[in-house]
């Protein structure tokens, strides 16, 4: 018989007769475990007798014992046995204190310098045995291919228009400030419209090729440019360059402010009146059910909610 029609001819119940008739060593006990009457059993004894080419269990006196044959199934059967109980087992459940594997994500800078710290504590705290990867959102990175082929499982970031192709999840939104240097002359006389304009902004190096982000976005939308003289890939170095020059860096509130208390910098209100900047995560639909992505965004929601400025008018809702 060849291997691929023997194959074909084997199912997991036959599997689990195999295994059960074996160390039962009676068919009789081997029908009342599986719940089956005991010529079905029988006849699933003698498929497996033909597919096996062995009697697989013989009679020794009064009793039944594999044969040598038999003995060697017995482990790769219950092998079998087990990993068919966890393949759909394990998709349905997740288990973060027991759980092993990596979670992959790419996050943009552009957030709360507290996030990824606070996360990568809380991940590590309520899944100890699970690794964490965390891939920036760089210039050459497309984010949709890297999740729809698997290589990350959330990407979070600000967009002006998320793509609608992936599932999102709102995280906060924050309201658009500019950091300058105590020294500045804005943070003394402060500024219009045509002088913030003017003056020398710093941005962050945009996420992806022809992406403009969302201040230079919401710019063009009302015929408006402003003067970009320095752009940097990494974000957080960008507050200590506006710290010790004449440099603008226009972001989130929520971002500018951690950094009042540790450099001479100060935040001021744009002239331009921007929409709140929204941050978001994204994940693909190969992930969207999965039980250990949906508490990984879980967990995602939880320290972006405990980070999160109050919103206008929260304390009146």
């Amino acid at each position: 018989m060849k291997y691929a029609s023997m194959f074909d001819r084997i199912d997991l119940h036959l599997i689990r007769v195999l295994h059960t008739v074996l160390t039962e060593r009676s068919v009789s006990r081997a029908a009342l475990r599986l719940g089956m009457h005991q010529p079905a059993v029988s006849a699933s004894l003698k498929r497996l007798r033909e597919l096996a080419g062995d009697p697989l269990l013989v009679r020794s006196g009064a009793s039944m014992v594999p044969t040598v044959a038999a003995l060697r199934m017995i482990e790769p059967a219950a092998e079998i046995l087990r990993s068919a109980e966890t393949l759909f087992s394990e998709a349905r459940a997740f288990d973060a204190a027991t759980a092993h594997q990596t979670f992959s994500l790419a996050a943009s800078d552009y957030l709360d310098p507290l996030f990824l710290p606070q996360l990568v504590t809380q991940l590590k705290s309520a899944a100890p045995h699970c690794g964490i990867d965390i891939h920036p959102l760089s210039a050459d990175a497309d984010y949709r291919h890297h999740l729809a082929q698997g290589h990350v499982d959330v990407v979070i970031g600000n967009w002006p228009k998320p793509p609608d192709d992936l599932h999102l999840g709102r995280l906060f939104g924050d309201e658009v400030v500019s950091l300058v240097a105590l020294q500045h002359p804005a943070a003394r006389r402060g500024w219009d419209t045509e002088a913030w304009l003017a003056a020398e902004h710093i941005a962050p190096t945009p996420t992806h090729p022809g992406a403009r982000g969302f201040i230079d976005e919401h710019l063009a939308s009302q015929g408006l440019t402003r003067n970009i003289v320095a752009r940097c890939p990494h974000f957080g170095l960008i507050p200590a360059m506006v710290a010790g020059s004449l440099l603008v860096l226009t972001t989130g509130r929520q971002y500018a402010e951690r950094f009042t208390g540790v450099l001479p910098v100060k935040v001021l209100p744009c002239p331009v009146d921007f929409p709140r900047m929204m941050y978001y995560q994204l994940w693909h639909e190969r992930t969207h059910a999965s039980n250990a992505g949906r508490w990984l965004r879980e967990q995602i929601k939880t320290v972006a909610a405990s980070l999160r400025r109050p919103e206008p008018n929260a304390a009146a809702a």
